[in-house]
């Protein structure tokens, strides 16, 4: 139960602790939901690993090449969560507003994708004219072309999910998506090793699995939204192919600097696979169990941040500047908190992190342990940084502020995080290390930017008066 549905004078009485259960109601499901869905991009991770660490390469620069793109979309369809929430603070039985931005989420993330798929179809080229070595650029362009047929239904579902999580009933997107972890094992374990009679396809394997695992959820949602008495009176697909270029036009004005916030950072990290791939093998394969481990544990905060942007949309729409405050400090202060005990789980135990995603009798296997647990020990020192930089971002795009995040995120991510990590790698002699170092400071400095933001936003105007 939300703290605005709560006895005035049980909230009256105490109004943080009613907002930390609003805000931890809220948010479990929505980061054991995002758990899930790293779950599947993880489970790729360890069967293509167990095909070696070529393939794994291979994977891991193709679906970061991938990610550049669907980051950016993901950034662009999350615009209908703070829109919606702000809908429901203003009137709290809207169904007519709610359902214009949800359908235009829906159009929007079937107008950007085209592009982007004509992107990513020659993936090879792009690969090549980054640098890369061509039988990595080759392997990768076959994963590529398989799996980003998948990006529509994703984005898809992330338009449902919003809109669950604005209705505050997020329950069902973590059932979905727990499922979702099944199905991607079982159709990947049969398409990437030629089970059940069908032939292996290895990477093309891992990338159609991919897509069929998306398209099962998003057919699940669908399911539950159109049936469930709670959902249903929006009539949320009822003709949801008409226009409504107004919603459209406001959702692309919001959508977009978020979009490219997080393709900002999204990018730095394909960036870094890609530096990591003028150095060796070895590193791409080190930097992408590591990166695998520190998107788990980010995993967290992520739900937090969506939490933080809903609860502090519903006060915003609501004109309540007091519930504002309450729903950004508690979910940026239970993120610190857990981020803060996944650093010391990095630093006491990297070893037994690595293991699950490695083959130890895999040729080349003991040096990409090595590296993997030199790039871990510097994950754990940007974990708080981490978690500070995604929930301040939530909380400020809950008062429809991203403009200046965008702008925060451009200096942060790559003049300093890409510029430093650049350096020190390549001139300094420090190769991956310095790499994940420099990611490391710029994530601190958009952190820093991102929480005086938010603690300036009452001079600012961000918040209704």
């Amino acid at each position: 139960m939300t703290a605005a549905l709560l006895p005035l004078t049980d909230a009256a009485r105490h109004p943080w602790r009613a907002e930390a259960r609003s805000t931890l109601a809220l948010a479990w499901p929505l980061v054991l939901t995002n758990v899930a869905m790293s779950l599947i991009g993880a489970t790729d991770v360890v069967m293509v690993g167990w095909l070696g660490p070529q393939q794994l390469a291979a994977a891991s620069i193709g679906f970061n090449l991938c990610m550049a793109f669907a980051i950016f979309a993901m950034g662009l369809v999350t615009a209908t969560a703070p829109m919606m929430a702000s809908e429901r603070g203003r009137m709290r039985h809207s169904v007519r507003d709610i359902r214009r931005t949800f359908r235009q989420g829906l159009w929007t993330a079937l107008a950007i994708c085209i592009p982007g798929w004509a992107f990513l179809w020659n993936a090879e080229t792009i690969l090549l004219a980054l640098g890369q070595q061509p039988a990595l650029a080759a392997e990768a362009e076959s994963y590529v072309r398989a799996y980003m047929w998948s990006i529509l239904p994703f984005l898809w579902l992330i338009v449902t999910r919003n809109f669950l999580s604005v209705l505050e009933r997020p329950m069902w997107s973590l059932v979905i998506a727990i499922g979702g972890v099944f199905a991607n094992a079982a159709f990947n374990y049969v398409l990437i090793f030629g089970k059940l009679g069908l032939p292996a396809l290895g990477l093309v394997g891992a990338g159609i699995g991919s897509v069929l695992a998306n398209l099962v959820m998003l057919a699940a949602m669908i399911t539950v939204i159109n049936l469930h008495p709670r959902f249903r009176r929006y009539h949320i697909l009822g003709r949801w192919w008409r226009s409504d270029w107004p919603r459209f036009r406001a959702l692309w004005r919001l959508g977009l600097p978020i979009g490219i916030t997080m393709g900002l950072e999204g990018g730095v990290f394909t960036v870094a696979v890609l530096l990591m791939g003028w150095i060796d093998t070895a590193s791409v394969a080190a930097h992408a169990i590591a990166l695998q481990i520190a998107s788990l544990t980010f995993m967290v905060p992520l739900g937090l941040a969506q939490a933080a942007t809903v609860r502090v949309g519903i006060g915003h729409g609501a004109r309540d500047p007091e519930m504002v405050r309450r729903a950004g400090w508690t979910g940026f202060a239970i993120a610190i908190a857990f981020m803060s005990a996944m650093a010391l789980v990095m630093i006491a135990a990297p070893q037994a992190l690595i293991g699950i995603f490695l083959d130890p009798a895999s040729p080349g296997a003991a040096e990409v342990a090595v590296l993997a647990g030199g790039f871990l020990a510097v994950a754990a020192a940007f974990q708080i940084a981490d978690g500070a930089q995604v929930v301040a971002a939530g909380m400020l795009r809950g008062l429809h502020d991203t403009r200046m995040p965008m702008l925060i995120a451009a200096f942060g991510y790559w003049a300093i995080g890409i510029g430093v990590g650049y350096w020190l790698a390549f001139h300094a002699g420090w190769r991956g290390f310095g790499i994940w170092t420099g990611l490391a400071i710029g994530l601190g400095i958009v952190a820093l930017l991102m929480l005086a933001r938010w603690m300036m936003r009452h001079r600012l105007a961000l918040v209704p008066a």
